[in-house]
């Protein structure tokens, strides 16, 4: 439990203090392993679907905003690999909630398949009229990632951006209603688990 406590603070201590946490070892090497292998397999049996934008009777499919493929995580498929993540990031809400009182209650995961070309333009992940997406986080599972290969998250700042390289491993976490960010075009396959923690709907 101290290693998880200790991972934990890793990337919330990056959080605080550059507003963008970025951790290398949110997830444990054979983890990470087993996630990619399933959404390999995933992909290999056509299981992924064209990612939409908009919400409720908003919901559209726009190519020229992302092109990425995605299929959610949901402990009903009885996989091992994805309820070994549900059950870290269960660990990590109690986490955020004890030390930080954020108030979440629920979050929603899918992997994420970036092919060659695929991108996600400019955007914020909170919806205009629906506040429940607090936070963002996405973990990458791409083995053997070199610079030229793209698909790196470029975050926006008032006075700045910072590019976040997909490293096999690596955890990035950050508000869902303030920092805008985008995909940057891939030129190979990019495989990732994005999710946003929620809070209760509070009718604002």
């Amino acid at each position: 439990m101290y290693l998880l406590t200790h991972v934990f603070d890793e990337l919330i201590d990056s959080y605080v203090n550059n507003n963008i946490g970025v951790a290398n070892d949110f997830l444990s090497i054979s983890l990470t392993e087993e996630l990619r292998i399933h959404l390999t397999s995933l992909i290999e049996d056509n299981k992924l679907r064209l990612a939409k934008i908009g919400n409720n009777s908003m919901v559209t499919i726009d190519t020229s905003i992302r092109k990425d493929a995605i299929y959610w995580l949901d402990r009903k498929h009885n996989n091992i690999s994805e309820n070994k993540f549900l059950d870290l990031i269960d660990e990590y809400v109690l986490h955020l909630n004890r030390t930080c009182f954020t108030g979440i209650t629920s979050y929603e995961f899918h992997f994420a398949h970036f092919d060659k070309g695929s991108f996600y333009k400019k955007h914020l992940d909170q919806f205009q009229n629906n506040n429940l997406r607090q936070f963002s986080m996405i973990c990458y599972l791409n083995e053997n990632w070199e610079i030229g290969d793209g698909g790196e998250l470029c975050a926006y700042f008032e006075d700045k951006k910072i590019l976040i390289e997909p490293i096999n491993g690596r955890s990035v976490f950050f508000k869902s209603d303030t920092i805008e960010h985008e995909v940057l075009v891939s030129n190979t396959d990019r495989l990732s688990v994005t999710g946003w923690f929620k809070i209760n709907d509070l009718g604002l």
